[in-house]
């Protein structure tokens, strides 16, 4: 403590007010607006001014930096644009592409910013004592001022360069939201059928359904073989063994069951001699829902613990999944062979925007949901 008690008002005379290292800002002073003209620096106690020579390397650091994040900025929209999802190998460059130059924009904004507070802004020390809650019109007009003084301390007046770039580092970030929000609107591509649709609604070259095959060895499934109540497979579309694409939204497990252990969730027409197939890919994140309990007969996903019941429709028993595995329509063909009698009546995986469209359709027309 010092001996100066006229340079600090105590708190009896008025709200108290911070230390400051500069005198008050002229009235009509404009934040953006032209440079202002240099003015006097007063000492005061426990405020150190940066030196003007490191102030001015702290000013192009920060003046670089969001240069750089107006850049990254500018990247990020053009990446939503060009670089667009449809299969894997795509979605992941576009994730690459968003992550990283969002990223970029962020750290290069924020890094900025710490140079100028560390290398621009005085250092000083502040203490105020404990006073009212309620503010008075002198406390407001205290505020007011503080406001305005901080600014000035802040350089944002009168260093142009720094005030400018850093808006314009800014402006992706204010419109980035028009490019991503106009997702949101009525479907523009036709991205949201890709999602409705599997390749087990197609048929083969020579207009056949698709055989049922084994993941791995892309061995066909004759139903009178597949008569172990209880088993369990992995199994994919015919021709499309190693299209990760169709894979993602078509792999299948397939369970043998005997008659009464079906209950009434499951679509038995769909489900011959007693053999049920399920969608595989998780409709909570699309994780692969592949393990099995023989005797509870539930279907549980490792990622999350969600847990269906295999018995009656695959319905969701426990965790965070809204909605059931969908059960694919399955037949015997003329050699004995399993195939796909349709496609799923719902889409698959994850619930998306536009899937309520899709489950209206099937409602009016009486398909199994």
């Amino acid at each position: 403590m010092t001996d100066n008690n006229h340079d600090i008002e105590q708190p009896e005379e008025r709200v108290p007010r911070r230390v400051i290292g500069t005198p008050p800002p002229a009235a009509g002073n404009s934040l953006l607006g032209a440079e202002e003209p240099a003015t006097e620096e007063v000492d005061v106690p426990g405020v150190v001014l940066q030196d003007e020579k490191t102030a001015k390397k702290g000013e192009k650091f920060a003046a670089l930096l969001f240069v750089i994040a107006f850049l990254s900025g500018l990247g990020f929209i053009v990446s939503y644009v060009v670089f667009q999802v449809g299969d894997v190998e795509k979605t992941q460059v576009s994730n690459l592409a968003l992550g990283g130059t969002l990223t970029l924009t962020l750290l290069a904004l924020a890094a900025g910013i710490v140079v100028w507070v560390r290398l621009i802004m005085p250092k000083y020390s502040l203490v105020q004592e404990r006073h009212p809650m309620v503010s008075g019109p002198e406390a407001r007009e205290y505020v007011g001022e503080t406001f305005l003084q901080g600014a000035k301390e802040s350089g944002i007046t009168k260093r142009p360069l720094l005030r400018r770039t850093l808006l314009i580092a800014a402006a992706p970030l204010g419109v980035a939201p028009l490019v991503l929000l106009r997702d949101l609107g009525p479907p523009h591509t036709n991205f949201p059928s890709k999602l409705r649709h599997t390749v087990w609604g197609e048929k083969t070259k020579d207009g056949k359904p698709r055989k049922l095959v084994v993941e791995g060895t892309g061995a066909p499934i004759r139903a009178a073989d597949f008569n172990s109540p209880g088993g369990i497979l992995s199994v994919v579309p015919e021709g499309f063994e190693h299209d990760l694409n169709a894979l993602a939204k078509a792999t299948l497990i397939l369970i043998k069951f005997r008659p009464e252990e079906i209950k009434s969730g499951t679509n038995k027409n769909w489900a011959p001699d007693g053999i049920v197939a399920y969608s595989k890919i998780c409709t909570h994140v699309g994780c692969p829902a592949a393990l099995y309990e023989q005797t509870t007969h539930h279907i549980l996903c490792p990622c999350h613990q969600s847990t269906f019941d295999a018995a009656d429709g695959a319905k969701v028993i426990f965790g965070p999944a809204a909605r059931p595995l969908p059960q694919l329509h399955i037949a015997v063909d003329s050699e004995g062979y399993l195939v796909a009698a349709s496609d799923f009546a719902v889409p698959v995986g994850p619930s998306f925007w536009e899937r309520g469209d899709a489950e209206a359709e099937v409602r009016e027309k009486g398909g199994h949901a």
